[in-house]
């Protein structure tokens, strides 16, 4: 059966592509997204994950309608899996975007985020003139991801995260792509 189709990019880097999300990725994002590492380092994603969330999560991404474009970090063209993290762009007004990204603990530390960052940038979907990112401030790793690809600190703010069930410091980040 054909995915869906939701009209984003695929996005070329060097070693994988960013690929709009289907229906065949809910087993490896389920494997990953209940990795409690994984949950702790995000907003959205629940610890435990209950059942359906990852199916509600593709169906969220490839709703015509939706304000977030996400994206499979795929590897398979370099031997990787086919799924090794999520990235995503998320509209806001005035032609800005919030950029959103997890690799699976296995891919930490090798670039990964940083080459999926660096490729959205690059591509730039949305056309935004800037960029921003929040991270958890106990995730250094998240940060020097950001301001490997440019992002300069904007300020300090919090979030509620779902897998933590409490509002947790963050470090805000932005980066103007036009002048």
């Amino acid at each position: 059966m054909l995915d869906k189709m939701t009209g984003q990019p695929t996005i070329t880097a060097d070693r994988f592509v960013l690929r709009p999300l289907r229906k065949s990725d809910t087993g490896p994002i389920g494997m990953y997204a209940a990795d409690e590492r994984i949950a702790r380092g995000t907003r959205s994603i629940p610890h435990p994950l209950p059942p359906g969330t990852t199916d509600a999560f593709i169906a969220r991404a490839q709703d015509p309608d939706r304000t977030e474009d996400v994206w499979a970090i795929d590897g398979t063209n370099a031997n990787l899996s086919e799924v090794v993290g999520i990235a995503s762009l998320e509209r806001m007004d005035r032609n800005q975007s919030e950029v959103f990204f997890w690799v699976a603990p296995h891919f930490w530390g090798t670039g990964v985020a940083s080459e999926a960052v660096q490729a959205l940038i690059d591509a730039n979907p949305h056309n935004a003139d800037t960029l921003f990112a929040e991270v958890f401030q106990d995730s250094p790793g998240s940060a020097r991801v950001l301001t490997n690809c440019g992002f300069v600190y904007l300020g300090d703010a919090e979030a509620y995260s779902v897998a933590r069930k409490s509002t947790v410091p963050t470090w805000t980040y932005t980066l103007k792509l036009k002048r």
